[in-house]
Formats: C-alpha cells, structure tokens, sequence
C-alpha cells in the first residue's frame, strides 16, 4: 500500500541516486547485486546482537531496490534484472526471519507461518504478473495491497526493535500477509476470468 501510493514523497531521492549511479558507470543489475548483500546482512546483525545495524542495512538495502528498478528503467529493463530483484528480495526477507528464529526460538512456530503466508501471498502475485496481459510501471503486472515491500521492512524492523512484542508483531505480519494474499487473489479472480 505504501509502495503505491507513498513512493510518490520519495521518488525525486531515489531518481537522483539512480541518476548518480548510471554516471559513477553503474548498472542496474550491479546495484541490484549489492543491495542483495547489503539487506541479507540484516539477519546476520541481528543474530550478532546488533539489532540497530540490522535494521539500517535492511532499509538502505530496501532504497537500492527501489533505485535499481528506476535505473532499470531510465536505461533498459532485463527479465533477467527482473528474477533476480524478486528473488533476492524473498531472500532478505527470508534472512531476517532467520535472525529473528534463532535468537527467539520459543516463536519460530509464529516464524513458519509468516514464511508460508508470504509464500502464498508472492505466489498469487507471480502468477498473476505471469498471466496477465496488463503491464504496469515494472516489467509485469504489479498487484497493490495492503503489504508491500514497505510494510514489511516496518513489520521486520518493529520484530528486531522490539523484544517484548516480537511474537505478536510475527502474528500481525501474518495476519497482514494473508489478507494480502487473498486480496491478490480475488483481484486475479476478477481480472482474469
């Protein structure tokens, strides 16, 4: 929700960056690369104790994903650009939720279901983006709801800030994912029938 109707406020920044990274000779896919690296060390700070760190490589890893994707498209979009930014930004998800499982082990149970809903949730969005004939600012169709990328960096920083509610904040991320999940679902419902 906020990636759609929010990034408006924060374009101009991430268009400058992007600009300055095409003359500095880089490429979309190589910034695609670093924020990889960057944001999968989120997980890895937080299980070292440095919950702080972990959540600032999180979200500058977050701004190069949006950077990369304007570059993409001031320069050339490749499919190629495209199955790695989604990919890799399943697997710093995936690495956080990690950090967070091992250093609160009496909830991974509440951890698993969040992966299965954010499975469930990119499934639905894949295919759609996969079958449908719209296209959208990105190189597939691009499905809104309630939880983009930015309310899931706000959901993994809230679990890695603060302790004391980590498991209830699991289980709002979930419950959010779910209703994502079946929001996409009845859209493609209605879109493609």
């Amino acid at each position: 929700m906020l990636d759609t109707h929010a990034r408006k406020y924060v374009q101009p920044l991430i268009s400058n960056t992007a600009e300055q990274l095409l003359k500095f000779g880089f490429t979309p896919n190589q910034v695609t690369v670093i924020s990889f690296f960057i944001g999968v060390s989120s997980g890895v700070f937080f299980y070292f104790g440095l919950p702080i760190i972990a959540v600032l490589v999180l979200w500058i890893s977050g701004f190069l994903d949006a950077v990369d994707g304007t570059m993409a498209r001031k320069t050339k979009s490749s499919p190629w650009g495209t199955v790695m930014d989604v990919t890799f930004d399943r697997l710093v998800e995936i690495s956080v939720i990690l950090g967070v499982a091992f250093v609160y082990p009496e909830i991974q149970w509440a951890l698993l279901l969040l992966s299965v809903s954010i499975i469930f949730s990119i499934t639905v969005f894949l295919t759609v983006g996969a079958v449908s004939e719209k296209q959208g600012m990105k190189s597939f169709y691009y499905q809104a709801g309630l939880a983009e990328r930015t309310e899931g960096f706000i959901l993994l920083t809230l679990m890695m800030l603060l302790p004391a509610f980590v498991l209830w904040t699991t289980l709002i991320f979930l419950a959010v994912e779910v209703i994502t999940g079946l929001q996409r679902f009845f859209e493609a419902k209605r879109i493609l029938q």
